[in-house]
């Protein structure tokens, strides 16, 4: 049995501040030589790439809105964290260099939750070749919350934004979608049964927790909800070849994307609903419930893909794109229009777009 004072049963309130410093810090591999003053100081300095400008963006998971404990580990809080922020920085064409780290902590958190933050995002970290740079720690009187802020670069007249995009042309998107939207409600059905057997013991405890689907493209679901894979490479190719004219990422759902970018550029849209891949484990989920797969997964959230809109005179250098993206799937799924209307086409049938995820 542990004793009181173990690993275990710490939590950060007992250690207090600076020692929750040292501990991450100590955790944290060797700075870049690009990275002059790191964790520690007032504040991180860095040298920034010769030639190029910086994109800065931020995003804060909320425990209850972002993620929930009794399926979401503190390792895949921790990974989910900055994979979120450096899929801003790719759909804008860049390469994410650096990370800030701002850790709102209840008291009675363990101390193994912050180990285990720490380790998912420094394993996607690693992944995407970011390092941690510095951050902040202070006390939360709710829920737990990790915010990210994430420091890119990107060389001048290589920018991607969402309103770039001119009627006739191509839009793609990487992967597959629908499957971050079925996971999670996979796993919200597990902790409801878990609460219904009352074996989900306490809020705060690593104990209990949602068991892993067995069926194989369900636990690829779960996984893309769990631990997003961010596009990183493809989203910097994009706009080093200058292939796009417009680009974002699918945190709020291909719908939502879709409707955001046309706006931007003063389009419209027409998406084909016959070639728009839908995860075959979500449209299974969605199928059972007697729900139109399609229509679930384009407004479901937190897939992390691309969406790219391609000129025609640009077709040949996304070809580039392509086979340098590793192997990354790329489909084409409409285009945009010179009409102010975006649409699903059914064969000669047109239906509006869902709406995607909103906080308010």
């Amino acid at each position: 049995m542990s004793s009181p004072g173990s690993l275990q049963q710490q939590r950060v309130s007992d250690v207090g501040e600076r020692a929750l410093i040292e501990r991450i810090r100590a955790r944290v591999p060797p700075p870049p030589a690009a990275l002059v003053i790191s964790i520690g100081d007032d504040a991180a300095v860095a040298v920034p790439d010769r030639g190029a400008l910086q994109v800065l963006t931020t995003d804060a998971l909320v425990e209850g809105i972002h993620f929930d404990r009794r399926f979401s580990s503190a390792v895949d809080i921790g990974y989910k964290a900055l994979a979120v922020n450096v899929s801003d920085v790719a759909s804008m064409g860049g390469t994410p260099r650096l990370a800030l780290l701002s850790l709102m902590l209840p008291p009675a958190l363990p101390l193994s939750d912050i180990d285990g933050l720490l380790e998912g995002l420094l394993l996607m970290a690693g992944e995407c070749g970011v390092a941690l740079a510095g951050g902040n720690i202070t006390r939360s009187p709710g829920p737990l919350v990790i915010d990210v802020t994430a420091i890119g670069s990107v060389k001048p007249r290589k920018i991607l934004t969402r309103g770039g995009g001119r009627p006739g042309d191509a839009l793609y998107i990487t992967g597959q979608i629908g499957a971050a939207a079925a996971g999670l409600e996979w796993l919200r059905t597990g902790a409801a049964e878990m609460d219904r057997l009352g074996s989900w013991r306490d809020s705060q405890s690593e104990g209990a927790r949602v068991a892993a689907p067995d069926d194989a493209q369900m636990a690829e679901c779960v996984a893309r909800h769990c631990r997003p894979v961010p596009r990183v490479r493809l989203g910097a190719l994009l706009g080093r070849n200058r292939a796009a004219s417009a680009c974002m990422d699918l945190s709020d759902g291909l719908a939502d994307a879709v409707t955001q970018m046309a706006g931007a550029g003063g389009t419209g849209a027409t998406l084909d609903a016959a070639v728009v891949p839908v995860h075959p484990g979500a449209a299974a989920w969605f199928g059972a419930a007697g729900r139109d797969p399609l229509i679930a997964a384009l407004a479901g959230g937190d897939d992390y893909e691309l969406l790219f809109a391609v000129p025609r005179r640009s077709r040949g250098r996304l070809r580039s794109v392509i086979r340098e993206a590793r192997g990354v799937q790329v489909t084409w799924i409409g285009e945009l229009t010179s009409g102010g209307a975006v649409a699903l086409s059914r064969g000669t049938v047109s239906e509006p777009l869902p709406g995607g995820f909103t906080h308010f």
